[in-house]
């Protein structure tokens, strides 16, 4: 039996660097930081851990540091859905949080990340005392509505070329996501867990999106060079070779 200690009991008090990477820290006034930095917690995640399980009661709202998440769930066929990827900045469950209900997805580490808590009663302490906090989870609530809707969309595309476009748009999310920048550290094979392809196409459709200037493959990343484009545009299918 593994000894290995839970992500839960590897939680520590967060660093001065890594509470730069938590956005909304920065929309609180003075005494509403110091509390929220006093209930913060981080843990160092390993590629595989699960931050949060379907069916288990909500205890932390949490975001992401470091590293790269994925929210999934099973269907009915115990087939695996992929909803999106969690990249740095975001913060994600605001809605579970809310409400204090189980989760109804898993989130889970795809590689080494850095995983920050809030616990549920400082989120709820806030959201009864802090205007910029209420404003920062009213917008986390409705551009997470557009993502969920276009992530709909995203599942029912045929064109593997529109659907890696898509999914790469919605990871650069400047809202949900402002740890990105211009440029996501991501491995073609974290790709395709995300976008459910395999490798192989999805480095083929990478390919065909850099050379219509949307994107940029550097090492150990991406950068987007037209973000409205990988939004909109239907590109049409590829003849085979």
């Amino acid at each position: 039996m593994s000894q290995d200690l839970s992500l839960h009991q590897r939680r520590r008090p967060p660093k001065s660097e890594e509470l730069g990477g938590i956005p909304w820290l920065g929309q609180l006034l003075e005494d509403e930081r110091e509390r929220a930095v006093a209930a913060l917690v981080v843990g160092d995640a390993k590629a595989g851990d699960y931050v949060c399980r379907i069916g288990r009661p909500v205890t932390y709202w949490f975001g992401v540091v470091e590293g790269l998440l994925k929210m999934s769930a099973d269907n009915a066929q115990g087939l695996t859905m992929t909803f999106t990827g969690v990249p740095p900045g975001g913060w994600f469950g605001e809605g579970t949080a809310v409400k204090r209900e189980p989760y109804r997805y898993n989130i889970q580490a795809l590689r080494k990340s850095v995983v920050a808590g809030l616990p549920i009663d400082t989120f709820h302490w806030l959201l009864d005392h802090s205007i910029g906090f209420n404003r920062f989870v009213m917008h986390q609530l409705n551009e997470r509505l557009g993502q969920f809707i276009a992530a709909r969309e995203i599942d029912r595309l045929n064109n593997p070329d529109v659907r890696v476009a898509r999914s790469l748009a919605a990871l650069f999310n400047p809202v949900l996501y402002p740890g990105v920048g211009e440029v996501l550290r991501i491995t073609q094979q974290e790709l395709a867990y995300l976008v459910g392809l395999s490798r192989q196409r999805v480095n083929e459709a990478l390919a065909a999106l850099q050379a219509r200037g949307l994107i940029c493959v550097e090492y150990g990343g991406l950068r987007v060079l037209d973000i409205e484009a990988l939004r909109s545009q239907v590109f049409p299918p590829r003849e085979p070779a």
